[in-house]
């Protein structure tokens, strides 16, 4: 299958990617920012993306013919050097060594005020510091490697097996947790498993710019938090709701992405929360 560098391989979409990689035939490498865990089949190197030159070091050494960026910072004083600007390191390595490159990118660069489903044309309109640096991520990957497939995707869960948006439900309905759900914010949650099987269907193609790749279903935070809850047995009614809209912090409400694109491309179907959390 070739050579395939994941940045941000232990977090969790990366380590699903490495597994289904390694499975798939790929020779992989991987990327942690503080350790270099052991891994069966899997070269790690420790590095920090925001490190241009040790980036172009690794790259060059590895050489490899795909590189999946899905290392970023959520918050703290790392975010915006490690979200956007690393995004930019990556990519003028990957370019520099000849290599495909697909950036993660993300729902949240949009200001949730659409009425329906963002395109793959809509262009950024971020309202939250995250939203901006991974606006400016798609950018400076764009500029940098003008080949690199940018793919925008949502709330990553685990099915039946709880990832961390489901371990929050989980905690609040067993008192570990004080956390209200939100009515009205609207998201595409996507399995780790049918997005990162996705990413890898693409891997060998030229596609290139834009593409969203995220569930079937709109859902509200609320609604999931109800789905995870009932697939797990637990009462749905014991969950507290709240308004995004009364919230003292601005968040983008309506994110939900149309991957109608993706659904044409792929074999790899993206189902929807409703069809995986009922089951």
């Amino acid at each position: 299958m070739g050579r395939l560098l994941i940045t941000g391989g232990t977090g969790y979409l990366g380590a699903e990617l490495i597994q289904q990689a390694y499975a798939a035939g790929w020779n992989v490498s991987a990327t942690s920012f503080s350790s270099r865990p052991d891994g069966q089949g899997v070269a790690w190197m420790q590095l920090d993306i925001r490190d241009e030159p040790a980036v172009e070091r690794a790259f060059g050494a590895w050489n490899p013919d795909v590189v999946i960026h899905t290392a970023y910072r959520l918050r703290g004083p790392d975010l915006w050097s490690t979200s956007a600007e690393g995004a930019g390191v990556v990519a003028r390595a990957a370019r520099a060594v000849g290599a495909r490159l697909i950036h993660m990118s993300s729902d949240a660069l949009f200001d949730g005020e659409r009425v329906g489903s963002y395109r793959e044309s809509d262009d950024p309109s971020p309202i939250t510091l995250y939203g901006a640096a991974k606006a400016a991520a798609e950018r400076l990957v764009a500029e940098a490697h003008p080949a690199a497939l940018i793919v925008r995707t949502s709330l990553i869960h685990g099915g039946i097996h709880p990832g961390p948006h489901e371990q929050l439900v989980l905690d609040a309905l067993s008192g570990q947790a004080d956390v209200a759900f939100f009515t009205d914010e609207l998201r595409c949650p996507i399995t780790v498993g049918d997005l990162a099987a996705a990413l890898l269907e693409v891997a060998p193609t030229d596609r290139a710019g834009r593409l969203h790749m995220a569930g079937a279903d709109v859902v509200s935070r609320y609604e999931f938090a109800r789905l995870v809850a009932a697939a797990h047995g637990q009462d749905p009614a014991r969950l507290r709701a709240a308004a995004s809209a009364t919230s003292d912090v601005r968040r983008p409400r309506n994110c939900a992405l149309d991957s109608s694109l993706a659904g044409q491309l792929l074999r790899t179907r993206l189902r929807g929360v409703r069809e995986v959390l009922r089951q």
